[in-house]
């Protein structure tokens, strides 16, 4: 018979005393730290050296709230809040005014490229300002001696046909009528306007807020409501397309006194951006990158120092950076957001040619810890690839995260799509490729236009202007198509939603300080563990990330 069996076979019952069920809470006191890591320990562990993305894992919280109760509102720079952290690559194969406007409506920022002309650069900004207002301060007027086909010329060029009829055929004259596409249908290109206006206008009163604006839009049924003066003078418009997407985008990053959207470019830091910029602000720019892949340059130094002399409301980003003595310079010379990464892009190759650089994960904690101090936010910029890879770099410390080749490839990136090797694709390419500093791009129409005369960003963004023989940092190639934002950025949110459900958190900021304190807890994953959190031990298998 077996050692502590009975004789009926059943395992006898020792005088060891368990404890009870009820005690099991009480008992997690012998732990006062948790499982795991703090991030403290995680990041100064000699043992695994710099870590990337995939060398770690959160572990799991408390669940006690909905995933859709989780906020990932975060300060991108400190004047600029977004209400998701979300950032497109100021890159010619990601960023120009589609995405931004695109991403904007989802509550991210678009980084528009400089790898153009500077006047192509602003028209780009001007169109993302344009896209959604609040009160239209400029609209487009025209005077009753106008035709038919003055309005039709505008629909082409503009998208719209609204058009307010004033006694000057500017804003500030007095309003006489207004002209809508209906009233231009089936008419004459050289009807005379003061023969097609419509006169029975409802307007609202100069001093009305933006709300009882759109409650007056909303109940007339118009598409447009003319703001005058005492006196009958028109002062601004607005429109009922900016109300329904208000309704349809609820999650817009808008700049709060002009409810347009936000809108971010990058620049390069010679004295010919001085002029770029100058036309940027103009266009109604939100915050400035200044793109460099080494930022801690005399050059970025100098030029923050003038911008904050020059556009002092303006909110500038500066960088790439991956050590504190970098971050230190820029935070001290006024910058309001650090770009963070070096090398560590997909179709990045600096730390390979350069030997300079640093692994992500310990770039984003080291910047992020000491940034952090003086409040200045910071965005994690290049090895996303996958909502877990947001969700790590947001608890080492960034605010935010830039995107390329997440984003490079969907409906609404630059260029056209081709097929290579049966799938449908897009270029996608470094700007520190050959491609991006020759100027050369498949399917791109603005990045080719009126580049003559204008410094190459690509080349300037490495300090190689000056140089017989270009150095790639970058490689060329194509990522498979993506479908639109408007089904992958709600695919991003939602899934990070739930990241930060499963970590027991409700906020990014209640994340962060979690990781602070101690309380959220990390673990380092070995290669087998890595090949074990995969997809492993199939024939084949399909991976359909969203539906």
């Amino acid at each position: 018979m077996p050692s502590g069996s009975t004789p009926n076979g059943h395992v006898a019952n020792h005088a060891k005393a368990y404890l009870s069920p009820q005690q099991a809470m009480a008992e997690l006191a012998r732990y006062p730290h948790g499982d795991g890591l703090s991030l403290e320990q995680l990041m100064n562990s000699s043992k695994f050296g710099g870590l990337t993305y995939n060398d770690f894992l959160l572990l799991p919280g408390h669940i006690y709230f909905k995933a859709s109760d989780v906020s990932l509102q975060i300060r991108v720079t400190k004047n600029i809040l977004l209400n998701t952290p979300f950032l497109s690559s100021p890159m010619d194969t990601v960023t120009e005014e589609k995405m931004a406007i695109a991403l904007a409506l989802h509550g991210g920022l678009g980084i528009i490229h400089h790898n153009c002309a500077p006047e192509v650069q602003a028209e780009m900004v001007r169109k993302v300002k344009k896209f959604e207002n609040g009160f239209i301060t400029d609209p487009i007027c025209l005077s009753p001696k106008g035709v038919v086909g003055d309005v039709l010329d505008i629909k082409a060029n503009y998208g719209f046909c609204g058009v307010p009829i004033t006694d000057t055929g500017k804003i500030g004259g007095k309003l006489l009528g207004i002209v809508t596409g209906r009233d231009v249908q089936f008419r004459d290109p050289e009807a005379p306007l003061q023969e097609v206006m419509t006169t029975d206008l409802i307007t609202g009163q100069a001093g009305l807020s933006l709300d009882e604006a759109n409650t007056i839009l909303r109940d007339s049924k118009k598409g447009k409501l003319p703001i005058v003066d005492k006196n009958g003078n028109l002062v601004s418009l607005v429109a009922r397309s900016d109300l329904l997407k208000n309704q349809n985008y609820p999650l817009a990053s808008k700049v709060p006194s002009s409810k347009q959207l936000y809108c971010g470019a990058a620049i390069g830091t010679r004295p010919a951006d001085r002029e770029r910029l100058r036309l940027l602000v103009e266009a109604g720019l939100d915050v400035v990158v200044l793109d460099s892949s080494q930022g801690n340059s005399v050059f970025q130094i100098e030029f923050i120092k003038w911008i904050k002399e020059t556009y002092p409301s303006l909110d500038v980003i500066a960088g790439n950076v991956v050590t504190r003595e970098q971050a230190a310079q820029l935070i001290a010379a006024g910058a309001d957001g650090l770009r963070i990464g070096m090398g560590s892009g997909s179709i990045c190759i600096t730390q390979e040619v350069m030997a300079v650089g640093r692994p992500q994960g310990t770039a984003v904690h080291a910047v992020s810890e000491f940034a952090q101090r003086f409040g200045v936010p910071t965005i994690a910029d290049g090895g996303i690839a996958n909502i877990g890879h947001i969700a790590k770099a947001l608890a080492l410390g960034a605010s935010a995260v830039m995107m390329g080749g997440m984003l490079a490839g969907t409906t609404e990136s630059p260029g056209e799509y081709f097929y290579h090797e049966g799938k449908r694709v897009k270029v996608y390419r470094g700007m520190g490729s050959i491609e991006a500093m020759e100027h050369t791009q498949r399917g791109s129409v603005k990045a080719k236009q009126a580049i003559l005369g204008s410094d190459n960003a690509a080349t300037a963004r490495y300090f190689s202007e000056a140089d017989s023989v270009k150095v790639a940092q970058g490689v060329s190639g194509d990522v498979a198509d993506k479908g639109s934002l408007t089904k992958f950025i709600p695919y991003l949110y939602t899934g990070l939603q739930h990241s930060l459900q499963d970590m027991g958190m409700k906020s990014v900021v209640e994340l962060q300080n979690g990781a602070r304190e101690g309380t959220v807890r990390f673990e380092f994953r070995t290669a087998s563990a890595q090949m074990e959190g995969g997809v492993n031990g199939l024939n084949s298998y399909t991976k359909r990330l969203f539906a």
